[in-house]
C-alpha cells in the first residue's frame, strides 16, 4: 500500500463521523458529513457509516479504522479497552505514523464530541469549510 507521509489515514473522516454518531454529537456529525460530501464523498457511503459492518462500500483499511474508532470511543463498554485484534488489524493497514495520527484523531474527536454535547451545541447550521 503506497502511503503519503503527510496524508490522513484512510478512514479518518468516516472514523470522525462514526465516533460523533456513537457519542450523540449532532454538531460534529453535521460538520463531518457536510465536509466529507463537499470533498466528494458519496451520499451512499455517508449513510452507511453507522452500519459499516454490513456495508460493502468500505475498504479493508477503512474497516480497520472504523473498528479502532469504535473500540477507542466505547472504552467504558469494554473493560480491556481496545482489543488486541482491533489493534493488530489496524496495524496491518497503517504504518506507525499513520496509526499514531489515527489514534490522535480518535482521541481528539471524542474530546470535541464531549465538549459539544456538554454545552449543547446545536446542529444543522454548519457550512462546509466554515472553520478553515
Amino acid at each position: 500500500m503506497a502511503r503519503s507521509p503527510n496524508s490522513a489515514p484512510s478512514g479518518a473522516v468516516t472514523g470522525a463521523i462514526r465516533a460523533s454518531q456513537i457519542n450523540g454529537c449532532g454538531f460534529c456529525t453535521d460538520m463531518h458529513t457536510k465536509d466529507a460530501a463537499h470533498a466528494g464523498e458519496t451520499a451512499q457511503r455517508l449513510h452507511l457509516v453507522a452500519v459499516w459492518r454490513e456495508a460493502t462500500v468500505f475498504t479493508d483499511a477503512e474497516r480497520a479504522a472504523l473498528e479502532l474508532t469504535e473500540e477507542g470511543t466505547r472504552i467504558a463498554d469494554a473493560a480491556g479497552g481496545v482489543g488486541d485484534e482491533a489493534w493488530a488489524n489496524a496495524a496491518k493497514h497503517f504504518d506507525g505514523e499513520q496509526l499514531a495520527a489515527l489514534v490522535t484523531l480518535i482521541a481528539l474527536i471524542n474530546a470535541y464530541n464531549r465538549l459539544n454535547v456538554i454545552v449543547r451545541q446545536p446542529a444543522g447550521d454548519y457550512q462546509p469549510g466554515q472553520f478553515g
